[in-house]
């Protein structure tokens, strides 16, 4: 991999460029708000497509096979990956897990993209990212396109609050899930985000009874593409159908082996059918 860095960029945004055969992307933070906010930026089409990771998740930790492939696969696409304020490289500041976190991201990340200039796009949103996802095109329907989600939920059942409470000790985890989180953090405040997150979820159950985007799904016009693992172990049984009973105009396509991961485990098939979809015309 062949490195370079423009002198004539100001030094604030630190701007870095990779380059190898299969594509090129450039890594910098944007100041939105009161926010610096991480992003990758790859492949240089004029359409949009924004990359909305999990729970304490970031750009690189979530969406390294899609950072690296869409635009080969999306040539008229840049392909924008985010770190939610809090998370990843977007620090500082501490991240806020109050009861409209997820509000608060998409207020964000609609703001981001309008400050680089591409105030209309599409998005791809894992788990807690599918949960802001639903959220900007439910409250923002003028600048979605078109809307991907898999292991999202509309709202926190008393199953989930189990699964929770059941990954909550991030010692019980693996190596190969805990490793890449405890580079980032360092092993000891990945234990502790994680722990706040988990408490925020938990409180929005108990305080919201559980509301996360119920309302805003009712108002999303995109076209929309759920995926889903069919052993998802992180998402109740129950998430799926309420999405499919809600949404208007989706398109489903179901993994029979995966898990909570489809797009890491499963990256070459999930990045042709996301190409496919974002091709499409309606």
């Amino acid at each position: 991999m062949f490195r370079a860095i423009n002198k004539n960029i100001s030094s604030s945004f630190k701007i870095i460029v990779s380059v190898t055969k299969r594509y090129k992307h450039i890594e910098h933070k944007v100041k939105v708000n009161e926010f610096d906010i991480n992003i990758v930026e790859s492949g240089k089409g004029e359409n949009s497509v924004l990359l909305m990771p999990g729970a304490v998740g970031s750009s690189w930790t979530d969406f390294k096979p899609q950072i690296e492939q869409l635009p080969e696969l999306l040539p008229n696409y840049t392909v924008i990956a985010w770190d939610p304020p809090g998370y990843g490289k977007s620090i500082p500041p501490k991240r806020n897990f109050d009861l409209d976190f997820f509000q608060n991201d998409a207020r964000q990340a609609v703001q981001l993209m309008k400050t680089l200039n591409r105030p209309k796009f599409s998005i791809l949103g894992w788990s807690d990212g599918g949960v802001t996802a639903l959220i900007i095109a439910g409250r923002y329907p003028e600048n979605v396109d078109k809307l991907v989600i898999w292991g999202a939920n509309a709202y926190v059942s008393d199953e989930d609050v189990n699964i929770l409470k059941g990954v909550r000790d991030v010692k019980k985890w693996s190596a190969r899930m805990r490793e890449p989180m405890e580079k980032v953090y360092g092993a000891e405040r990945f234990a502790e985000i994680w722990n706040e997150w988990v408490d925020a979820i938990l409180n929005i159950h108990e305080k919201r009874k559980g509301d996360l985007c119920t309302k805003e799904i009712r108002e999303i016009r995109a076209r929309t593409f759920i995926l889903h693992g069919k052993k998802d172990p992180m998402l109740a049984k129950e998430h799926v159908p309420y999405l499919k009973q809600h949404l208007q105009g989706f398109k489903y396509h179901e993994f029979p082996d995966g898990k909570h991961n489809i797009h890491l485990r499963y990256a070459e098939e999930y990045n042709k059918l996301i190409a496919n979809f974002l091709l499409e015309k309606c």
